[in-house]
């Protein structure tokens, strides 16, 4: 009976969370499964072929061991991480110092200020010219229909004109 074939191991890489993976695999498949993925982080561009010579030279050291290292470190890969990635310092005082005072809010304050008045001006005159628009559309009614009737009595006067110049023998 002959040996049994070996498969050529591939080596994949993936961020998890603070940590960035590497793992010698036959196939992508073996890496998701491996990996505990139900998706293919490889579609959506999260996996990829390694090409770190020191993170393959790990992985392959390590067949189908998922080896981890904090993102944006140079550390070897390794079984097991040490830990977190040492953040820097949180906030922008050093830990043990005292907190700095909060920053002064009065010119931010006088320019909200500021704005909600010019708002208020604005809002009150768009009131104001809109009344006035409407005290104009209704005076161009009013005039409307007096030149209408005004109109409609001269046409009158004109129809009667036209009658008693023509019965006075007038001609048109």
């Amino acid at each position: 009976m002959p040996a049994a074939r070996k498969r050529k191991l591939k080596v994949f890489q993936a961020p998890f969370g603070f940590y960035e993976s590497v793992l010698a695999v036959p196939s992508k498949a073996a890496a998701l499964r491996t990996w505990g993925s139900h998706q293919d982080l490889f579609a959506y561009g999260f996996a990829k072929s390694a090409t770190d010579a020191r993170a393959i030279a790990a992985a392959l050291a390590h067949p189908g061991i998922p080896l981890v290292r904090a993102v944006g470190t140079h550390q070897p890969f390794e079984v097991k991480p040490h830990g977190l990635p040492k953040a820097g310092k949180t906030g922008a005082h050093a830990a043990g110092s005292p907190a700095p005072p909060p920053p002064d809010r009065s010119r931010l304050a006088a320019a909200e200020k500021t704005l909600e008045q010019v708002e208020d001006v604005f809002n009150r005159d768009t009131a104001e010219l809109t009344r006035q628009l409407e005290a104009l559309r209704k005076e161009q009614d009013a005039r409307r229909r007096k030149h209408a009737e005004e109109k409609e009595a001269a046409r009158a006067e004109l129809k009667a004109a036209r009658a008693a110049y023509r019965k006075a023998g007038g001609r048109p």
